[in-house]
């Protein structure tokens, strides 16, 4: 007994140190208040007068409901026809759906497909709470519901997603709800922090709470998540989109929870095997991802890619003319 006694007692002393190895982890670091560019991070001049301006905001946001009761908001561009596919179009880090009223609006027009852009949960205007979420995957089963009350029948659902919404659109298809999709477009996609696409801290557009991730993690393994919503990851937004008529609809921190869901899982390569037929796209001076390492390390794991560099950095992919010929190819070759 007294051998017990003593295993019980070294047990319990062991867990005491994990946790409060773990706490001081996550006490360790902050956020730092109004956290701005500055000369770092991403190329937003190639935005200027374009949708952070505030200048394509025609097409109205409407509601759909997500499990739970959620009221969330999408736009949609209409191509007029019946025999397209649907394509969910998803933002990247920091932004929402008005992304895409550019790529949106020209790939229904082009005859390519219905387009829809949710604004994910904790983004956009006047989010329940910004840049969190509640639970690890709820980004999937949102889209999920909205694919759901989107779709018509037998029509064919396409993801596309840029920077995180590609990394989002990877892990939707590894994940419950993966044979939702026909086909995915990824533009400039996160993978993980350690897939030889990164590079490190995104070219200096996200502040990474390192030590923070770690203790919360360690927390997240005994089944400890009570500390899920606190922010791990900050944006460098310059001023000129922070001080702009839309600054306050830029989402400029994620709390753990929320960031694990937007990216694919740690097993990232199963993620990238379930994928459907697709297209990957980078500029050819992204800066914050290795543009020369996507179809290598994709095309060790699957067969089912094509693959394309542009003349073009990470912002401006989106909606450079190249961009939209090559997913026009891809849509019709689907």
């Amino acid at each position: 007994m007294a051998l017990i006694g003593k295993l019980a007692t070294s047990v319990a002393i062991g867990a005491a140190i994990f946790g409060c190895l773990a706490l001081g982890l996550v006490a360790s670091e902050r956020s730092i208040p109004d956290l701005r560019a500055n000369g770092d991070g991403l190329n937003f001049d190639v935005l200027a007068g374009s949708d952070v301006a505030g200048l394509n905001s025609a097409v109205p946001v409407q509601r759909y409901s997500a499990r739970g009761g959620a009221d969330l908001g999408f736009r949609r561009w209409e191509s007029g026809r019946e025999d397209l596919p649907l394509i969910v179009a998803v933002h990247g880090s920091g932004w929402h759906g008005q992304q895409f009223s550019t790529l949106g609006a020209a790939l229904a027009r082009q005859g390519l497909g219905d387009v829809i852009a949710p604004d994910l949960r904790g983004h956009g205007h006047n989010p329940e709470r910004r840049g969190d979420v509640d639970y690890i995957g709820q980004f999937e089963d949102d889209l999920a519901d909205l694919i759901a009350q989107q779709v018509r029948p037998g029509q064919r659902v396409v993801m596309l997603g840029h920077s995180s919404g590609g990394g989002l659109v990877i892990r939707f298809a590894g994940g419950a709800h993966g044979d939702l999709l026909n086909g995915a477009v990824l533009l400039a996609p996160f993978v993980q922090h350690d897939a030889p696409t990164m590079r490190t801290g995104s070219g200096g557009w996200a502040r990474v709470m390192t030590r923070r991730i770690i203790g919360l993690s360690m927390l997240n393994m005994v089944g400890f998540t009570g500390l899920n919503h606190l922010p791990i990851l900050q944006f460098r937004f310059p001023s000129t989109v922070l001080d702009g008529p839309l600054g306050d609809t830029a989402t400029r921190a994620y709390s753990f929870r929320l960031n694990a869901s937007y990216a694919p899982r740690r097993d990232w390569q199963s993620d990238i095997a379930a994928l459907p037929d697709f297209l990957l796209l980078v500029g050819d001076h992204d800066e914050a991802f290795v543009a020369d390492a996507f179809e290598p390390a994709f095309s060790d794991i699957t067969q089912r890619g094509r693959y394309g560099q542009i003349s073009s950095g990470h912002l401006d992919l989106v909606d450079h003319p190249e961009t939209l010929r090559l997913i026009g190819d891809y849509m019709a070759g689907l």
